[in-house]
């Protein structure tokens, strides 16, 4: 069930008017919720509610019993032994939908490269949508219990936190410790909350409707299909239209799923802050799917020791937590690649700022802008491309400027391309919290021209977009 589809539209009005009605009893309420959020992620496939529901039971079962042993010296081991084994269980569901065919992959053509042919039987498993999101909510629900960081709460918030819809597939990975005491007390629904809700969710669609969708389909997926049959100037686009269009797909996600929980009376965290501004891949990753890149900080790599080690120490770990960061996102090399690109660099910016001559007057902030953008988009060429040689005849042909003049009568890049790739870039520069101090306004506006504007709104976006409306990016994930 997609978010921009009249079915889900069905789905959420009737859910809103239910909840509403049920805010008398706040378990009831929260009961409904679970019902719905099941219903909804069993639209894609029935199958998986259980291992939702599994998932969720686990860590429920094991946070509460590493709770229920008192942190004191002779407890230490089975403590630890407890989250040990809540974590390889959560990882062990990762392996076997995502990386166990990859795995037998790679045995295989080891084994080949060796001389030794082995047939290895061929898995087609089905991946559960969202599984990425919800196994990670369940681990740092477990391991925030283990540090004492998060009471352990009561089985049916535990379910609700990792299958609440609005988060369940593509995240925000929100913690137990921000959104478990909100299902702790009956919710409310503000003015501003109501109007800042549809807001987000009105401008979600446009980026995803409009600018993503469009850029998909007219320029993104014909270059990145075939990269060999384009020349440098479609490629280019192309490079620069994929940046754009993962930032409108993904945050449009986010956007929706926020505006989404703010309309039920609940608060997500913000998951992206103008990413493309960034003037260092630090400081893109501060502003990029900020619930995820948090989540790697806090749970991969200052349990790998951060930067307590010293300098090279901290580089290591980084590059360690960006090639997971990189596997997490796939069963593929040029996701690893990925990782191993920005876990480069953002060791190299790590050692500059350690060893730099101290003379060194730095770069003007708009070139570390420029570098780091071009940088980000070098790391999705291989984020999106089919294989590692789909990648390197697309930055093989990126080199090609001589066959310009031949190619120009046959671009697939157009001016509306190049119109959508502008604006979405434009978003960058807007104020940070337009959408929000525009809600407060709205707030303040007859209830009755509010709900029409914006109605009116969503229809013309929706006109806007290409006929259906294609997957966000991140489900596959």
């Amino acid at each position: 069930m997609l978010f921009p589809t009249l079915t889900f539209g069905l789905f959420f009005l009737a859910l809103f008017a239910v909840a509403w009605a049920a805010r008398g009893s706040n378990e009831w309420r929260k009961i409904l919720l679970l019902a719905a959020s099941w219903i909804f992620y069993g639209a894609w496939d029935w199958r998986f509610v259980a291992l939702l529901i599994g998932s969720a039971v686990i860590n429920w079962a094991l946070a509460e019993q590493i709770a229920e042993t008192p942190a004191v010296i002779d407890n230490r081991r089975w403590r630890r032994g407890l989250l040990i084994v809540g974590v390889v269980a959560n990882l062990a569901v990762l392996a076997t939908f995502k990386y166990c065919g990859f795995f037998l992959e790679q045995v295989a053509a080891t084994l080949r490269a060796l001389g030794w042919q082995r047939d290895f039987p061929v898995l087609q498993v089905v991946l559960p949508v969202g599984v990425s999101f919800f196994t990670f909510q369940g681990m740092s629900y477990l391991i925030d219990v283990y540090r004492g960081r998060t009471a352990p709460a009561r089985l049916l918030d535990v379910t609700l936190l990792m299958s609440f819809f609005a988060h369940l597939v593509a995240g925000p990975i929100v913690r137990a410790s921000d959104l478990i005491p909100q299902f702790q007390r009956t919710p409310r629904l503000t003015r501003e909350a109501a109007a800042t809700g549809l807001l987000l969710i009105a401008w979600g669609l446009f980026k995803k409707a409009v600018i993503a969708s469009q850029l998909a389909t007219g320029l993104v997926d014909p270059v990145f299909f075939d990269p060999g049959a384009h020349g440098p100037l479609d490629l280019a686009a192309a490079a620069y239209g994929y940046a754009v269009q993962i930032y409108c797909d993904f945050s449009a996600y986010s956007d929706m799923a926020i505006g989404l929980a703010a309309l039920l009376g609940y608060r997500f965290p913000r998951n992206f802050d103008q990413p493309y501004r960034a003037a260092s891949l630090q400081d893109f990753w501060r502003r990029w799917h900020i619930s995820l890149s948090s989540w790697l900080r806090d749970y991969l790599y200052i349990s790998l020791g951060g930067n307590r080690g010293g300098t090279w120490i901290a580089c290591r770990n980084l590059m360690i937590t960006m090639l997971l960061g990189g596997l997490w996102h796939g069963a593929s090399w040029t996701f690893v690649i990925w990782g191993a690109l920005h876990g480069t660099v953002l060791a190299g910016e790590r050692l500059w700022r350690e060893f730099k001559p101290k003379a060194w007057p730095g770069l003007p902030a708009w070139a570390g802008v420029l570098a780091t953008f071009h940088v980000v988009c070098l790391g999705w060429i291989f984020f999106r491309a089919e294989s590692f040689g789909a990648a390197m005849a697309f930055l093989s042909g990126l080199g090609g400027w001589d066959a310009v003049p031949a190619a120009l009568g046959a671009l697939t890049v157009t001016p509306l391309a190049l119109l959508l790739i502008l604006l979405g870039l434009s978003t960058q520069g807007l104020p940070p919290r337009l959408v929000e101090g525009a809600g407060q306004r709205l707030a303040r506006a007859p209830a009755m021209g509010v709900g029409l504007a914006l109605g009116a709104a969503v229809l013309v976006v929706t006109a806007m977009g290409p006929d259906g409306v294609a997957p966000f990016i991140y489900y596959q994930f």
